[in-house]
């Protein structure tokens, strides 16, 4: 077997996307389903963990849209499975989208690329600069607040949880909250922290959903809170999701999440950014594309993605390791 893929990334976050796998269901959310046993996933386990991959790789199968209204349909996955949402992948994808001419774009100008995702229909708006991808702004779906102030005890003391739902229903506190810093130094102990409260809280009656597809936590969000920029708040975080990866990048379906409960609560105007930055020092901004009447919020996220190559992989059915292999 010969699989080849295009790598990307998004603010320091991997994104490998795989075309051509077949997978099943008329929908996107059902192809999920779908794919979670057997050689679909098989397939996942081979790209994503060691030795072509690492327990940090994220990556996507592109998929066909649900309907005639999107331009394509993609399956996130990472070392433990199959997401729901993804707003770096989803940047990812569009600029991918343009490259390859799947969606025309103008030399200079916008082109906008709609995505049909296991929790919906985003769209990713590709900015152009003679003849370059400069950035891309990732619409979410409508995302609002779950639950506010959720106590918790935990094995670094007692704190309040907060609980949103952008795309997958996060987790967020202060990493001061928990005696650490959002700072490279600490990401062990910010991995373990974040881990443990996924599970106290993934089966918590305000992070189960009416679609049980997208319920359960999905990650933690760690931040500390920078102060404010002309622009508006400035915020640093880390988002550990599935059991433990960390996104490299600020987090787009994460950043969506701050941005939202930064608005439920008075600190993110309709007309302010949130500049959002990540461990490694990368950087999205994002805001309030919209409001709607029953308090959720769009958020829309920006980022700039980039191309790092391709691969042909090779499967050996001699090869003990064929499947991969986790150390986390």
């Amino acid at each position: 077997m010969r699989i080849t893929t295009e790598d990307w990334h998004t603010a320091g976050e991997p994104f490998r996307i795989v075309r051509d796998v077949e997978t099943r269901g008329t929908t996107v959310a059902e192809r999920r389903v779908n794919a979670m046993d057997g050689p679909v996933d098989e397939l996942r386990r081979f790209l994503c963990l060691e030795p072509r991959g690492h327990d940090d790789m994220y990556g996507g199968f592109v998929t066909p849209p649900d309907d005639d209204g999107a331009d394509l349909g993609v399956l996130f996955w990472h070392k433990d499975g199959f997401s729901t949402a993804c707003g770096h992948g989803s940047m990812a994808l569009g600029a991918w989208a343009v490259e390859h001419g799947l969606v025309d774009a103008p030399y200079d100008g916008e082109a906008t690329v709609t995505i049909d995702v296991p929790s919906g229909r985003v769209q990713a708006t590709v900015h152009r600069e003679e003849g370059r991808t400069t950035s891309v702004t990732f619409r979410n779906v409508a995302s609002r607040m779950l639950r506010f102030g959720i106590p918790l005890e935990t094995s670094r003391g007692s704190v309040t949880v907060d609980l949103v739902f952008a795309g997958a229903v996060y987790a967020t506190l202060p990493a001061s909250a928990v005696g650490l810093a959002v700072v490279p130094e600490q990401t062990s102990e910010l991995i373990a922290i974040g881990r443990e409260i996924k599970w106290a809280l993934n089966e918590h009656p305000d992070a189960q959903l009416a679609d049980a597809r997208l319920s359960g936590v999905y990650g933690t969000i760690l931040f500390d809170d920078l102060g404010d920029l002309p622009t508006g708040p400035h915020q640093r975080n880390i988002t550990v999701f599935a059991d433990g990866e960390v996104d490299r990048s600020p987090c787009g379906s994460g950043t969506a999440t701050r941005t939202t409960l930064l608005h439920a609560t008075g600190r993110l105007a309709a007309d302010e950014v949130l500049t959002h930055d990540s461990i490694i020092g990368t950087r999205f901004t994002a805001r309030v594309a919209a409001e709607h009447e029953d308090g959720s919020i769009t958020p829309e996220v920006t980022g700039t993605p980039y191309r790092v190559g391709s691969s042909t992989f090779e499967r050996d059915e001699h090869d003990p390791l064929n499947i991969g292999f986790s150390l986390r």
